[in-house]
């Protein structure tokens, strides 16, 4: 990467600022967590074939592969006065992922047959999606934008904190609902009114949260914005994307490898943790069955604890230094290793608990350590294109993951443990490949 001609020089913003710019991720991450935790569960009352459910799974990833690039993209070109360059976006995206959110939990009620059902339930998958990764994206960008690297481990850590603690309420959403009188048992084919309902408080939840940062964040306008980040305001726009894919910095791809590892494990966690747990702790791999819809609860509680794990967990990585950062990166995903293989085992309700916790330590180390890295070799002129494009990394390798199982799940004997195994297997082998990242810090005058 080339060193800018000015020199790059973030004022340090208010905590209050801080707490703002990433508060709206809570809803957003409500909105992945009910898609991530909810999916296999409803596919497989839908009547997917579980042979078959790694299909449903590669559609999240890829809209979020075409859509994160481009918001990014263009919102480096994007000035809307009085609103920013990167809250048209997340304004949009909120609204079609309300909608969609309403929908999603219907696709088994509206009379279509399996295989109408199934489709509809995909393409509403695909929707929310697209529009949860443009609502998202914003959130990552403004951190970039305006956060100095003194403070980008601090607000990494906060907008993951943020995202754990909508994520934790959603996962808790059908477990209390039930507990509360709610339906948790269905018509065949048609979802419990305890998802349902669960979809509909957090599309609730993610308006309003998204309300605050949109109300509340103001964004440097382009003049203020290229003076703080050293160069003029016409040079932010005289590059085309492959260009600027071209001069991506050195840990942009060391990154990448390691996030590929990362988010392979644990896509193969949400396809098949579910029936990991009904087949480790229930005995039953049967959807209709009540034991099932039991287990579908309690792996809902389990990624409450996993994100309630990440909350603290992330208070820790705020206070990272540049000499513990890659130590913290490589541990975490070790803890994350031991979980899987724990979660792949466990014949308890109690033995499932504890695997949680390394998973949901390494969910936040790979949710937050790496962007503090990526962020701090970036000089500013393109950081929306390339968090965009960082988002493909996480995409990628959920895809690749998906088209991998049709074969893979035969493999290991059609057993939903052993999948949660390979997680383990994955997360270790990322452990292991951070130590090929260099850290650079535009900010200090490094040139990569």
């Amino acid at each position: 990467m080339e060193k800018s001609k000015g020199k790059k020089q973030l004022p340090t913003l208010a905590f209050a600022t801080l707490m703002l710019m990433t508060f709206g991720n809570l809803g957003t991450s409500m909105a992945f967590a009910l898609q991530s935790a909810n999916m296999g569960r409803i596919f497989q009352t839908l009547g997917a074939d579980p042979t078959k459910l790694g299909f449903f799974f590669i559609l999240p990833p890829l809209a979020g592969m075409i859509v994160q690039p481009l918001v990014g993209y263009f919102s480096d070109r994007t000035w809307v006065p009085k609103i920013g360059r990167r809250l048209p976006y997340l304004i949009v995206g909120t609204v079609v992922a309300l909608i969609v959110m309403c929908l999603l939990p219907n696709s088994g009620s509206f009379g279509f047959k399996t295989s109408t059902a199934l489709w509809f339930g995909a393409i509403a998958i695909l929707f929310m999606d697209l529009s949860s990764n443009m609502s998202m994206q914003p959130f990552k960008m403004m951190i970039s934008d305006m956060v100095n690297d003194e403070q980008k481990d601090m607000a990494w850590s906060w907008q993951t904190i943020w995202g754990n603690i909508g994520s934790v309420a959603a996962d808790l959403f059908p477990f209390f609902l039930t507990f509360i009188g709610v339906s948790n048992v269905a018509a065949k084919g048609d979802l419990p009114a305890s998802v349902k309902l669960s979809f509909y408080i957090g599309a609730a939840i993610l308006v309003v949260s998204s309300a605050f940062t949109i109300w509340k964040v103001d964004e440097y306008d382009p003049e203020t914005y290229a003076k703080y980040h050293g160069f003029s305001k016409d040079e932010q726009i005289s590059e085309n994307f492959f260009t600027i894919v071209k001069k991506a910095p050195k840990v942009f791809w060391t990154l990448g490898i390691v996030e590929f590892f990362c988010w392979s494990a644990f896509q193969y966690l949400w396809t098949y943790g579910t029936g990991t747990v009904a087949q480790n702790i229930w005995h039953t791999s049967n959807p209709a069955s009540a034991a099932y819809q039991a287990a579908g609860n309690w792996f809902g509680v389990l990624s409450a604890i996993e994100v309630g794990v990440a909350i603290v967990w992330g208070l820790v990585l705020s206070k990272l230094n540049n000499k513990l950062r890659k130590p913290a990166y490589s541990f975490g995903l070790i803890l994350g290793f031991l979980g899987f293989w724990g979660l792949s085992v466990a014949p308890t309700k109690l033995m499932s608990f504890i695997a949680f916790i390394g998973i949901g330590i390494c969910w936040v180390t790979m949710n937050s350590i790496p962007f503090t890295i990526l962020t701090n070799a970036l000089d500013g002129k393109h950081d929306g294109t390339y968090m965009g494009l960082f988002n493909c990394w996480i995409c990628f390798p959920q895809i690749v993951a998906s088209i991998v199982s049709f074969g893979l799940y035969p493999l290991l004997g059609n057993y939903m443990p052993h999948m949660i195994l390979t997680s383990g297997i994955l997360a270790l082998i990322g452990a292991f490949s951070v130590w090929i990242v260099k850290e650079t810090s535009v900010e200090k005058g490094d040139i990569d």
